[in-house]
């Protein structure tokens, strides 16, 4: 018998969100045909189909690529040249499109799987040809199918010698090898001199070869390595002989616009090794009984606008600078030495030039009043946060002598201070920086962590107030006004931070927009635990960097509606905006902000930048510090915790010196590793083994190198084994899908460890 088959029935067309679901999860771009296969279309739904895609194109919701396939936009192909840009805050490499032609879409940032086969390291402005394909969490991994030759470009380094031929090594910790230089192409440069050199065209795989085009400096030992780090960031050196001449001539101010204040007894309270003094500090009770309880504070910072007046070439120096920058050894100022160490210096028992807020507290803490003029002061001592402590203590030292009168107001007006702070819940990070001291002759002596005083949060807390004074004052008087901004943290970081707390059973805010308390909250719970300066990690990693802006966002981390920067002129271009601005608005005299400055907002990402370099600068020079301190000891062990997490290693920090190290993934105990993104962890399948954010651990020290900074470790198992020696299981474990899989051979080369 005969069935009778009717006609078959289309599949239903799908919808538009139908389509983009199955464009945008696809790990390679579509065309029409996968698409109809996939939806069982027919001839007729494929003109439509052809429609549905052309609208989605216009829209915007898709993106065309070669041979007619359509990816989500954003999308990078498959396969492309990528050029490495440069690492994030966890020590990832990252990557773009060398070429990238969808204009109205961000190129993507690529994760680059670490180099296999001993290959060394990616390093900024190495291109690759490299598969791409997207990853759980929204963003791409990629990995190198070969390396492209690279264009000739300027490389620092030092010049050694070795044998009859001169090699430069390079500075940089991401370097692949050194340089080899003709002695024709060595321009006056011997061993032992930084230079800038330029790579020459090399074929095949010999040394590559190079030509000096600078010879910078001579290097001497531990001195030199302050040196390296401004060459290497391009910080400024040396003042023009305009500028400095101009700064030599400098002289007293007079009291014309001035307030007389040398009879109030301010003090000047700084580190120990400060080496420019310009802000001091005065309070007493407020006698009007309106206020009982409350204080009357007095802040005056050096008048660095009287000396640094609009587009002279003190003016053009500081602002190239836009800041100071710090040293463990030394400073490179923002302003020549007659200024920053002399007429701009709060010295005791010297008449100064100051710009100084009258501010008024109530018992609680909240302001009430504040006033901004400029004065004529004298400094009546200068202090140490460790003297001023000592005496809050009960243990006065001969320094603060007769102090008590001037050092007891100003800890019970931060007491006021202090309880405003916490209700207005500014997160308190537990994030100590490390401190260098040095021998007689010079050599590190030892690196700890820079104490953090009730001292030291009092003049925090002065400072703040002073600047949300200057901040409304220019707002009240409509005169623009250089903010220090902080953005709220983005909601992706903020969902993998919730995330993150619930796998260490502490909430959350859920479903409501983060304010700064309820960070605040987490921190306090996490405080004194074993989990607490991992939280205090995690939850900065989450925040978006400050800036200098003119336009007015608030500062998300201090709990503040209106900030700016005013207390610190010597050493910050953005403060010295905001005094000049504060001089023309209140009619103060010269000095004052000029209508032809330049545009806010570009002066604004030009001072946040040199902030940043000036960062980068202080942290290398850092990394190198104590890759020397610890370069006499490899091969010791030493306690540490783990501060990062990636997918090539684990970043230790050491706790008797502070020092960082990596602890590469080859010499992590011999297994396959998941690196887990929501926990922090790399998770070992075969045996077990889990490494996480703040676990406490036993590392040997393998390698320290004080040119480039560069420390590697090998993890001590518990029995006391290197780990590195364990040799892998046989057999390929099965893919987990959702995680970055990363394996362990045997131990690395000495300088492919080097070079990651």
């Amino acid at each position: 018998m005969t069935t009778f088959k009717g006609p078959r029935r289309k599949a239903p067309l799908p919808t538009r969100d139908d389509l983009l679901a199955f464009i945008n999860s696809s790990e390679t771009r579509v065309g029409k045909r996968e698409i109809a296969r996939a939806f069982h279309l027919s001839a007729d739904q494929k003109k439509l189909l052809k429609i549905m895609l052309g609208e989605l194109e216009a829209d915007g919701a898709i993106a065309k690529g070669p041979g007619r396939t359509f990816s989500e936009p954003g999308k990078p192909p498959e396969v492309t040249v990528l050029r490495v840009v440069g690492v994030d805050a966890d020590g990832e490499t990252i990557a773009e499109p060398l070429i990238w032609k969808q204009e109205d879409n961000p190129k993507p940032k690529i994760y680059m799987n670490p180099e296999r086969g001993g290959r060394p390291a990616l390093g900024p402005g190495d291109r690759v040809l490299a598969r791409i394909r997207k990853v759980s969490g929204g963003y791409y991994e990629g990995r190198t199918i070969r390396r492209l030759p690279q264009a000739p470009g300027a490389v620092l380094g030092v010049v050694e010698k070795a044998g009859e031929i001169f090699l430069v090594k390079p500075i940089d910790k991401k370097a692949k090898s050194d340089f080899r230089v003709a002695p024709a192409d060595m321009a006056d440069a011997g061993p032992g001199d930084l230079v800038r050199i330029e790579a020459l065209p090399t074929r095949g795989r010999r040394l590559r070869e190079a030509k000096v085009v600078e010879k910078l400096d001579r290097l001497n030992g531990t001195k030199s390595i302050s040196l390296i780090a401004m060459r290497e960031s391009g910080i400024p050196i040396r003042f023009s002989d305009e500028a400095f001449e101009e700064a030599r001539r400098a002289k007293a101010p007079t009291l014309d616009h001035r307030d007389d204040i040398r009879h109030i007894p301010l003090i000047t309270i700084d580190g120990g090794d400060a080496r420019d003094f310009d802000d001091a500090v005065h309070a007493e009770a407020d006698e009007d009984p309106r206020n009982a309880g409350g204080f009357r504070l007095l802040v005056a910072i050096a008048d660095v606008s009287w000396y640094v007046r609009p587009g002279t070439a003190l003016d053009r120096e500081a602002y190239m600078r836009g800041n100071s920058t710090y040293f463990p050894d030394r400073v490179v100022p923002m302003l020549p030495e007659p200024l920053s160490n002399g007429w701009c210096s709060l010295s005791p028992r010297e008449d100064r030039g100051c710009l100084a807020a009258e501010l008024v507290i109530d018992g609680s803490g909240n302001p009430i009043a504040h006033r901004i003029f400029r004065g004529l002061m004298r400094s009546h001592a200068r202090l140490t946060y460790d003297q001023v402590q000592a005496h809050r203590d009960g243990a006065p030292e001969e320094a603060t002598d007769g102090l008590d009168g001037v050092i007891a107001p100003l800890f019970a007006a931060y007491e006021c201070l202090a309880e405003n702070r916490r209700k207005r819940g500014v997160m308190e990070l537990d994030l100590p920086e490390r401190r260098v001291s040095f021998a007689e002759d010079g050599d590190i002596a030892a690196m700890v962590p820079r104490q953090r005083r009730e001292s030291h949060k009092m003049i925090e807390e002065f400072m703040i107030l002073a600047n949300v004074a200057a901040a409304e004052t220019l707002e009240a008087r409509k005169r623009p006004c250089m903010y220090r901004v902080h953005a709220e943290p983005p909601r992706d970081k903020v969902a993998a931070l919730r995330e993150f707390l619930s796998t260490l059973d502490i909430p959350f805010a859920k479903g409501q927009a983060p304010r700064p308390r309820h960070f605040a909250r987490v921190l306090e719970q996490a405080r004194n635990t074993p989990r607490g300066h991992m939280v205090s990690q995690v939850t900065l990693r989450t925040q978006s960097q400050a800036v200098y802006s003119p336009d007015n966002i608030g500062h998300f981390g201090l709990a503040l509606r209106r900030y700016c920067h005013f207390t610190s002129p010597i050493r910050r271009y953005s403060d010295l905006l905001v005094h000049r601005a504060l001089v023309a608005g209140l009619g103060l005299g010269p000095g004052g902000l000029e209508t032809d400055h330049k545009d806010f907002a570009e002066m604004g990402e030009h001072v946040s930048r040199t902030e940043r370099r000036s960062a980068v600068a202080e942290r290398n020079a850092m990394d190198r510090f104590a890759a020397k301190f610890l370069s006499g000891r490899v091969g010791e062990i030493f306690a540490g915790r783990i501060t990062g997490v990636t997918r090539f290693g684990l970043f230790i920090e050491l706790e008797d010196s502070g020092a960082d190290g990596l602890a590469p993934i080859a010499s992590l105990p011999d297994d396959h590793y998941d690196h887990i993104e929501k926990t922090h962890e790399l998770a070992g399948r075969s045996r077990g083994r889990t490494y996480r954010l703040g676990d406490a651990v036993a590392a040997r020290l393998m390698e320290a190198d004080p040119l480039t900074g560069s420390t590697i470790l090998n993890l001590v198992e518990k029995d006391g084994g290197s780990s590195e020696t364990r040799r892998p299981k046989r057999g390929r474990p099965k893919k987990t899908p959702g995680k970055h899989v990363a394996k362990t051979g045997r131990r690395a080369t000495s300088k492919s460890r080097n070079r990651r």
